[in-house]
């Protein structure tokens, strides 16, 4: 049985804790986080104590952990678990350093410790049925990825200011996702953003709509699309063009009834938002990290993929300041 410390209590950590909850090999032993009411909803429903992020990390009945705080936290916490000896699952972005994240592949690599870096999407159904397919030669080589992304509605100001900004905190995801798809690494980036949602975002010093291509040595182009607000749910679609073909998939609705009648068809919204969208793809995340630690077996996707996606936020972020491709 894998013993776990949930590090960070608030709406990812209670994502990670029920994920937990569902699987077998695993279970919750301790949790920590600033806010005491968060940290007790957990540690009630896991049957777990509650203690500091500091003990948790020296316990000796604690064998991995996962890192759900805020990312300037991150840091300090992973080399503290790799000091320890333990496992260690961390949501992205790792930091907003990449010379950070490397300092923090080093303290992992020297300490031997697995480590898997929380880019969920990876592990939706749909979109692991799409890479499948790719490998499997259903389209032959890959020559155009598209990829949109698009929130219901805008985060809090506050959460702007602290968040890196859209390319870091938002398009990360998309950054991996086009990484995952692709099979080749980019080596140029061309991005673009504006304020067409809310103004304040602006003043933050952020774009809450923005493009970004990405083309690979061999040519292969990807498109990735960001917005903060989408009318009719969570959009999250992606596309692969292929020289035999293309293959898709699309979004998730809240139900799959259709109406038919004089006015045309009528569908459901797209579901709300990630925690509905992504549900099935946080439970097999947090297995495919727990096999990996009790086999053995390098966790995928590992630091350096929360490397490589930091280093294309960093550069989409250059280019959107100075109307310039980067190279990568």
């Amino acid at each position: 049985m894998l013993r776990i410390g949930l590090l960070g209590c608030g709406r990812i950590g209670q994502v990670h804790a029920q994920s937990i909850k569902t699987l077998k090999g695993a279970t919750v032993t301790a949790v920590a986080d600033a806010m005491p009411e968060a940290a007790n909803v957990i540690a009630t429903e896991a049957g777990a104590r509650i203690d500091t992020a500091q003990a948790i990390l020296e316990s000796d009945d604690v064998d991995a952990v996962v890192i759900g705080t805020p990312t300037d936290t991150h840091f300090d916490l992973i080399h503290g678990a790799a000091a320890s000896g333990k496992a260690i699952f961390c949501e992205k972005p790792i930091d907003m350093s990449v010379d950070n994240i490397r300092a923090c592949i080093e303290a992992v690599d020297g300490a031997g410790v697995p480590f898997m870096t929380g880019f969920n999407r990876r592990f939706d159904p749909n979109f692991a049925a799409v890479r499948d397919r790719i490998a499997a030669g259903d389209i032959g080589e890959v020559e155009l990825v598209t990829i949109t992304s698009r929130d219901p509605a805008p985060p809090p100001v506050s959460y702007i200011e602290r968040s890196g900004g859209l390319f870091r905190d938002m398009m990360i995801h998309d950054f991996d996702m086009a990484r995952f798809l692709i099979g080749e690494e980019f080596v140029s980036l061309h991005a673009v953003g504006s304020n067409l949602v809310d103004p304040a975002i602006g003043v933050a010093g952020d774009v809450d709509t923005a493009a970004v291509i990405l083309t690979t040595a061999s040519g292969r182009i990807c498109q990735i699309s960001n917005s903060r607000r989408a009318a009719y749910g969570y959009d999250q679609r992606i596309e692969v063009h292929g020289v035999l073909g293309m293959l898709r998939a699309e979004n998730q609705l809240e139900t799959t009834v259709e109406l038919a009648s004089s006015k045309g068809f009528a569908r459901s919204p797209a579901q709300h938002f990630f925690l509905e969208r992504y549900t099935a793809a946080y439970v097999a995340e947090m297995a495919a990290f727990i096999d990996a630690v009790e086999t053995g077996n390098a966790p995928d996707p590992s630091i350096r993929d929360g490397l490589a996606a930091q280093v294309m936020a960093d550069a989409a972020t250059l280019s959107r300041e100075t109307g310039k491709p980067v190279s990568l």
